[in-house]
């Protein structure tokens, strides 16, 4: 049995992994913002990774590993985003988990096999149109990604997953009619949208032991989208 710590682990992704990972047997402790999430097998703490002070007593001395998976979707022509709204994706999904890690690394270190493991996109490797804002901030966590597995090798171990649309919270607007639903799926060649139960299954593997020879990599988890034109 591992500690495994889900920041942000309320809701779609990361509450699809907290499960799996509870499921499996794992002590899992996740994090909320705003909405309380009541469970009876995993821990839930309040967090805001914005906040200058980063309330984290409830984590175990020895911590098997850690998930960042805040995240944010803002999709609009490059010309019509500020500055500041660059700045803001930044905080959150970068500055937010550097908080995490260096905050959490002697927690990480007192385990015989830790890993980490952030969340990119498919728009990083792959362009598209009005997606700027998002992939900007991603792209960071990649670069985060190759450069601390090389700095924490070989103790603890760094991946990333890039998925493609899936049907989270997140991504409530992109997919909140039929229409939109099929247009998305039609886009991808599998010919569906992503749930957080195909990210979840790989992110569990990715997190545990059994992928002890992997480091440093960004797998794409997408239904083919950044590699296949069909």
């Amino acid at each position: 049995m591992a500690n495994y710590l889900i920041i942000g682990g309320s809701s779609g992704i990361g509450k699809a992994l907290a499960e799996q990972l509870a499921s499996e047997q794992h002590q899992v402790f996740a994090t909320y913002n705003q909405h309380p999430v009541n469970s009876s097998q995993i821990q839930y703490h309040p967090l805001n990774v914005l906040s200058d002070t980063l309330e984290l007593d409830f984590v175990p001395d020895v911590l098997d590993g850690i998930t960042y998976c805040p995240g944010s979707i803002n999709l609009k022509p490059f010309h019509r985003i500020k500055p500041a709204a660059f700045m803001a994706d930044f905080e959150l999904q970068v500055i937010g988990a550097i908080k995490i890690i260096q905050a959490l690394l002697p927690n990480l270190k007192k385990s015989p096999q830790a890993s980490l493991l952030f969340f990119s996109t498919v728009a990083v490797q792959t362009g598209f149109n009005f997606h700027t804002q998002v992939a900007a901030s991603k792209g960071a966590i990649e670069g985060l990604t190759k450069s601390l597995a090389a700095e924490l090798a070989p103790t603890i171990r760094v991946n990333c997953i890039a998925p493609s649309l899936t049907d989270t919270p997140l991504a409530a607007s992109l997919l909140n009619t039929d229409a939109k639903r099929e247009a998305n799926a039609n886009r991808n060649p599998m010919k569906k949208v992503g749930t957080p139960a195909d990210i979840a299954n790989i992110a569990a593997y990715l997190l545990g032991s059994k992928s002890n020879w992997v480091t440093g990599q960004i797998f794409s988890v997408d239904g083919g989208m950044s590699t296949l034109k069909v």
